[in-house]
């Protein structure tokens, strides 16, 4: 296997990939919302109070759309004037305007960098679901404000349609947007393979669940490109179980090494950092390496072990969670005694103050 190896249960696995499970969240919270905004890759989910440009936003239609996939194929031809094809948005914005998402302004232009209103964004959203100019008519800017009220699309936004939108109002309006109905009454977070829950909320493990990929070491020295098949700038990053960036990414590289999981469709990197100073202390997930002093069998089934100690740790005992994991270290496994490894462990704090770890996945090295 050469030391690498996928994840077993994927389903269970995702749950501590966030570093805490998502069953804790409150129903439609903010932070639940933020977590599968930034899980799905629509949008980056960092500077929440940042204004969202025009471009920016034809670039979250697209990747909130059934066209993220091919975006990258699609001639970037300068379609407005003021959009260059070199322009990080002009692929974005071609199929925004070809799609009637969005409009541009009287002599050819878009306005690319002048930041979106909730008017416009509104006609994107409606778009999305299926609605086109046929369905309003009369005012077309009032059809679309009833119809947006209407399916509850403003859920935690409370801004008038002239004001500017934030990241923060963007993640809810495409959270929102997940658990609209389609004009054809489909739920539309099921058009991008996702489900919803009992009580009306996107599943986020549906989304964690699509094509995970690692472990992957990745070594100070060594960058991060080589190890992930999209550009790490438009990633979504988390860090030890938290919503992070690129920046803090590289800095925990910079202290020995980061292991790496990630998802390709939504663009999605989880890092689990070096504990550097050998305390396991700070985070609900952590990455710990050392070489295996012992392999503890309960008493209750001496064929499969049940903790693991490593010679840098002295006496903490990291508990191994589910089959794969224990297989790997039984007698019919390839992990022994005085073998290299990394274990990738959640850390939990026990009632009498003690931490306890239990390792979800390993690499051999």
């Amino acid at each position: 296997m050469n030391g690498y190896r996928l994840a077993a249960g994927v389903t269970a696995a995702a749950v501590f990939v966030m570093g805490m499970p998502f069953a804790a969240e409150a129903s439609g919270s903010y932070e639940l919302r933020r977590k599968v905004i930034g899980l799905s890759g629509i949008m980056s989910v960092t500077g929440e109070n940042e204004a969202v440009s025009r471009g920016e936003y034809a670039q979250m239609l697209v990747n909130a759309s059934t066209y993220k996939s091919v975006a990258l194929q699609v001639n970037a031809t300068a379609v407005f004037a003021d959009v260059p094809a070199q322009s990080p948005y002009a692929s974005a914005i071609r199929i925004a305007a070809e799609n009637q998402w969005m409009s541009g302004y009287l002599g050819g232009v878009f306005r690319p960098d002048q930041q979106i209103t909730l008017q416009e964004a509104i006609r994107g959203i409606l778009a999305l679901l299926g609605y086109t100019d046929e369905d309003f008519s009369g005012n077309q800017i009032n059809g679309r404000w009833a119809k947006y009220n209407y399916l509850e699309l403003g859920d935690n936004i409370g801004k008038e349609p002239l004001e500017v939108l934030t990241k923060s109002d963007c993640i809810n309006l495409f959270y929102n947007l997940l658990c609209a109905e389609t004009s054809a009454g489909r739920d539309y977070c099921t058009v991008l393979g996702y489900e919803l829950s009992a009580d009306g909320e996107v599943n986020p493990l549906t989304i964690a669940d699509n094509d995970l990929k690692g472990p992957k070491v990745v070594k100070k020295n060594y960058s991060l490109d080589d190890y992930i098949p999209f550009k790490v700038s438009e990633a979504t990053f988390y860090l030890d179980g938290q919503i992070s960036d690129l920046q803090r990414v590289k800095q925990a590289k910079s202290e020995g090494f980061v292991v790496i999981y990630y998802n390709t469709n939504t663009k999605t990197v989880w890092a689990y950092s070096n504990d550097g100073e050998n305390e396991l202390t700070g985070s609900a997930m952590v990455a710990v390496k050392g070489e295996i002093s012992g392999i503890f069998y309960s008493s209750s089934s001496v064929m499969t072990p049940s903790t693991v100690t490593l010679e840098e740790y002295g006496d903490i005992e990291f508990r191994l969670k589910d089959s794969d994991v224990q297989f790997a270290f039984s007698i019919y496994g390839e992990m022994q005694v005085g073998d290299g490894v990394i274990l990738i462990c959640e850390r939990s704090g026990g009632t009498d103050g003690v931490d306890s770890y239990t390792v979800t996945d390993y690499i051999e090295y």
